[in-house]
């Protein structure tokens, strides 16, 4: 484990190894960047285009445009040479557009609220993990076992993807550890002596009202993928009451790649006097990821549409979303007789067995993943190419006739294309009904998904093989309006 304490006489250039950039391969002229998962855990590793940042303060008399409210290199953060160290292990070379204007924010003192809006491979997970690790007290045995900051996300994967580059991110800062609150199956822990925390909502309530995780010593909270908790009434709730047990200081950061009006409403309850850091929305739809639809007979039709367009292409990994468990169930079982390696992940899957299938899916052991939406928010494995809704997303609401949900469309299929790779997303439709949603969520995302007649299997083949091969040849892909 690498000190923090620099050797005396040295320039910071001297004491931290900076990637040379010429040697390096993940390298771009734009600066790589990675969000969710690293590399070394499957992730992607991220070319990030040009965006256009809207910046609004807490403070009405502050300036956003002020160059202390932007930087260019992590250098100017002033952020410890262990972390820089991190970073650099990381191929982490220079700030993305979104930590240009939110790390300035985030890390200034006192510490201020936030709330980010930016799309999943725009930085976000290291923004808000720098600005925790920044804020850690680890000079003391007590403080190193006294949990200061906790991360919310709504699925245990999700939990368990940012812990793991909180910790690859800190691994050169003396005394980190990472606890992970996840439900768990056995006996039941003891008390959780870790500076971080990552977990879900319940979970977290559980052990905070039992006593095994201490709250009084938090400094930061962040939410990740805060839209979709603070909009489901379960994770809502639990989330209220969470903070509410925090200490009153406690830094509250909010980040979500959308945000609808009601729910920026109530993210400003949330998270009061925040700065907040946004795109625009028409910059929202995943650059990059060449969109399809493909016209089936009826619903008993669709399974008969993915087998066949499973047998005209060697994909590396996709994933194909479903509404429900028992779709789910069907399409795993008919997919294997069919001899193809699949697994299917939803969230009626036992949590141990659940991280087994996510972790076979990232080493490629499993080729295809069936799953409910319960993978459709920040999952980052860099070997998807590919993502099919094999049902449209949808809004549910009782005895009311089916909306479209462009958020979690957009959600979707992001799970490909990750900036600097091919990414290719096909909707089925079988009815006019769903063939209307899928044309409001394309007039939402302002997008163009284009439909692909299945008659015709030998033009099906030849359009996806020259988009697979040909991943970064942009020029082809249909440009937002």
């Amino acid at each position: 484990m690498a000190s923090e304490n620099p050797n005396e006489g040295k320039s910071l250039a001297d004491r931290i190894t900076k990637p040379d950039a010429e040697s390096t391969e993940t390298q771009t002229s734009g600066g790589a960047d990675t969000d969710g998962a690293s590399e070394v855990q499957g992730g992607s590793n991220l070319q990030e285009p040009e965006y256009d940042v809207e910046v609004k303060l807490s403070d009405l008399q502050a300036d956003p445009n002020n160059p202390l409210f932007s930087v260019k290199s992590f250098e100017d953060l002033g952020l410890s040479p262990s972390i820089l160290q991190g970073l650099y292990a990381m191929k982490f070379l220079k700030p993305s557009k979104i930590q240009e204007r939110a790390l300035p924010l985030l890390l200034h003192n006192p510490p201020t609220n936030m709330i980010g809006q930016s799309q999943s491979g725009t930085g976000k997970t290291a923004a808000f993990t720098l600005n925790i690790l920044s804020r850690l007290d680890l000079s003391t045995d007590e403080m190193r076992k006294s949990p200061q900051a906790l991360i919310l996300a709504p699925s245990r994967e999700l939990a368990r993807q940012i812990g793991a580059v909180v910790s690859e991110m800190g691994r050169f800062m003396e005394g980190l550890s990472v606890a992970m609150a996840v439900p768990t199956e056995g006996k039941r822990p003891g008390r959780l002596e870790h500076p971080v925390v990552c977990g879900t909502p319940g979970t977290v309530m559980d052990l905070i009202k039992k006593r095994i995780l201490i709250v009084n010593k938090l400094k930061v909270l962040v939410l990740d993928e805060a839209d979709n908790m603070l909009d489901q009434q379960g994770l809502g709730d639990q989330c209220i009451r969470v903070k509410g047990f925090l200490p009153k200081t406690v830094q509250v950061v909010l980040f979500s790649a959308t945000f609808d009006d009601q729910i920026r409403l109530y993210a400003a309850k949330f998270a009061p006097n925040a700065n907040k850091i946004s795109l625009k929305q028409e910059e929202l739809t995943v650059e990059g990821i060449r969109q399809f639809y493909l016209d089936c007979v009826d619903d008993n039709d669709k399974y008969n549409v993915l087998v066949k367009f499973y047998g005209l292409l060697t994909v590396a990994s996709s994933i194909i979303f479903v509404q429900t468990r028992q779709t789910a169930a069907e399409i795993e079982k008919r997919m294997t007789k069919e001899g193809h390696t699949v697994a299917s992940l939803t969230g009626g899957v036992e949590g141990s067995v659940r991280d087994k299938i996510i972790d076979e899916f990232r080493e490629g052991r499993a080729k295809v993943l069936i799953t409910t939406n319960v993978l459709a928010r920040g999952i980052d494995v860099s070997t998807v190419s590919m993502v099919i809704n094999y049902d449209i997303p949808e809004h549910y609401a009782p005895g009311r006739s089916r909306t479209a949900d462009p958020q979690t469309y957009l959600h979707r299929i992001g799970r490909t294309g990750r900036f600097g790779r091919v990414g290719v997303a096909i909707s089925f439709v079988s009815s006019r009904e769903e063939w209307q949603m899928l044309m409001d969520i394309s007039k939402y995302l302002h997008t163009n998904i284009e439909g692909v007649h299945t008659r015709d299997w030998d033009e099906v083949e030849n359009l996806m093989k020259k988009i697979i091969k040909n991943p970064r040849a942009r020029g082809d892909f249909p440009t937002t309006a």
